[in-house]
């Protein structure tokens, strides 16, 4: 139908790389708990792994197989899954993963994001809000907007308000602030080997 909108980031691949390549990414994410890749690829790996979440709250022999057919390695991630990340998100009704937009990571300054889970150990939301609260002086109160944002990191985290003081203690002590990001990546060949290759 000409003018219909789509349904998925076709990502310039085919069906069968499209699939390979969202598994990967999801399979990675929850390992690592965080991942930074092109926005619109963290895009497609979100509503992935918002369905695997859901599955596991359902928590049935179907699910577990159908957990088994998405991961990479599903004996090391699938009793992750049912385990410590379904505890996590009991209480949660949905949104379990965040996707932030962060600078370009290559030098073909593509669309760069980070795709976390929320309230996991790697929440960069969570660190902000922390580092934002480390810099007010002790005494000044806090506008609508760090409270706002206060609430929303802690609201269901476990001992939230407890691990927030906790790591803006931490950052206050410490002298560098920044949240670690990973490093620029290389997409294009060094000129010194361009102008060595030789074609015949």
């Amino acid at each position: 139908m000409a003018g219909a909108k789509f349904k998925y980031r076709h990502l310039s691949r085919s069906s069968s790389h499209r699939q390979a390549l969202l598994r990967n990414l999801v399979t990675s994410l929850f390992k690592h708990e965080s991942i930074s890749t092109t926005w619109h690829k963290a895009k497609e790996a979100q509503r992935m792994a918002e369905k695997l979440v859901t599955l596991a709250k359902k928590n049935t022999e179907a699910t577990r197989r159908r957990a088994h057919q998405i991961f990479f390695s599903p004996h090391e991630m699938v009793p992750k899954l049912f385990g410590p990340i379904r505890e996590r998100y009991l209480t949660r009704p949905g949104g379990y993963t965040r996707v932030l937009r962060i600078e370009p990571l290559k030098e073909d300054q593509a669309e760069s994001a980070v795709l976390e889970l929320i309230d996991g150990p790697k929440d960069l939301r969570f660190a902000m809000t922390a580092k934002t609260l480390a810099r007010f002086p002790e005494t000044k109160k806090m506008n609508e907007i760090t409270a706002k944002n206060v609430h929303k990191v802690t609201r269901y985290r476990e001992d939230g308000m407890t691990s927030l003081r906790s790591m803006v203690t931490h950052m206050r002590k410490q002298k560098n602030w920044d949240v670690a990001l990973p490093a620029p990546e290389k997409v294009y060949q060094e000129e010194k080997s361009r102008r060595e290759m030789h074609y015949p």
